[in-house]
């Protein structure tokens, strides 16, 4: 997806006096997959994209059309347009690819070649040397979340001691990425994903997580906590994780100005523990503080979802984007964009205001005092 961005496959495109954003025609596509030898053949290339499809990855701009037709049909990212249904399963594998790009790239990194019982393993790290390192980079706020993590990342096959015989513990363990995230995949192996035999040839693919018993329960290291209160960020450091997408929690980001899909799959309820009112906001000692965030956008987007209405509130924040940067949090309402008052406007509006405005946004929140 990104790749299209930046080969301009993915652009603006205008048919029947209609503008729609972020798009790119089928047939064009196609095209580039062969080029690009992402596929060997047409046939192939319409199979890949009718699996992104069914994995609600991609859709038709209007939603006229269940499958993939190579034509010159316009289709769509759902992250290009606020609609990725975003499960627990795939923040757990964003939050496991986030972590692993993040201790790669650092000097004197714990992830190391090391030898147990006369063999050597990949990525490898202790428990306890993780559990410090999280809690070091305010990845968690203490040891037993930081366990949590551990525990979350072990669960869907991210990680996972090198003998498979524990679970993730604050010791002396030794424990490895099972997941490379930088080998560079081929999109063909989506077409195999439900074999075996691809299953013990290629342990370290992204398209074979599994879960080990997994706690529908513990989710409270999903939440994001800014540990730097950034004002104003250029969105250039972005990973490849990050983007225009939206949903629940707050995991994953941008303007949701066409909503298409079933409520069910892409509107998960609000994160707001209970509505709020403006006279609530605006009453005089109200438990609230007003920010002011400047958030440089980038080719995608903020980095954030707006919901709701009268007034809208912060439904998600990509914890990779500008937004999080810039210190936008879930929860918080939405008092004005670009200098305009818009605590009376619903969240259709609001993003119409931003996809139209400037590049650099300039809002002001209102957030709870704890």
């Amino acid at each position: 997806r990104l790749r299209l961005h930046d080969g301009k496959l993915i652009k603006d495109r205008r048919y029947h006096l209609r503008t729609y954003p972020n798009c790119f025609v089928a047939k064009e596509l196609t095209d580039w997959l062969i080029d690009h030898k992402e596929a060997p053949d047409r046939e192939t290339g319409i199979r890949l994209m009718q699996k992104l499809m069914d994995h609600y990855i991609i859709h038709h701009v209007c939603d006229e059309h269940s499958d993939y037709k190579d034509a010159k049909l316009l289709y769509r990212f759902r992250k290009d347009d606020g609609t990725f249904p975003l499960s627990k399963d795939v923040k757990v594998f964003m939050r496991g690819q986030s972590l692993y790009e993040k201790l790669v790239s650092v000097e004197g990194s714990i992830l190391k070649v090391r030898e147990e019982n006369s063999v050597k393993y990949q990525r490898t790290f202790l428990g306890c040397e993780m559990i410090d390192w999280l809690v070091q980079e305010g990845e968690a706020e203490n040891r037993k979340e930081a366990v949590e993590l551990g525990r979350a990342l072990l669960e869907h096959g991210i990680i996972q001691h090198v003998c498979n015989r524990h679970h993730f513990f604050d010791s002396d363990i030794l424990y490895q990425f099972w997941i490379n995230f930088r080998r560079r995949r081929r999109l063909t192996e989506l077409l195999n994903e439900n074999s075996s035999r691809t299953l013990s040839e290629s342990p370290d693919s992204p398209f074979c997580l599994r879960k080990l018993n997994p706690d529908p329960g513990n989710t409270s290291f999903i939440s994001v906590q800014t540990n730097k209160e950034i004002k104003i960020v250029s969105a250039v450091r972005r990973s490849s994780i990050t983007s225009l997408a939206g949903n629940s929690n707050p995991y994953f980001s941008t303007t949701p100005t066409l909503v298409f899909p079933p409520v069910a799959e892409c509107n998960p309820k609000s994160v707001l523990k209970r509505p709020v009112t403006n006279e609530e906001l605006l009453s005089p000692g109200a438990p609230y503080i007003k920010k002011t965030l400047t958030i440089v956008g980038d080719a995608v987007g903020w980095g954030f979802v707006v919901r709701g209405g009268r007034p809208c509130h912060i439904q998600a924040v990509d914890p990779g984007g500008p937004a999080a940067a810039a210190g936008m949090k879930v929860c918080q309402f939405v008092f004005s964009v670009n200098g305009m008052y818009v605590l009376h406007l619903d969240y259709q509006t609001i993003s119409s205001l931003i996809m139209t405005g400037p590049r650099t946004l300039v809002m002001e929140v209102m957030e709870a005092v704890e």
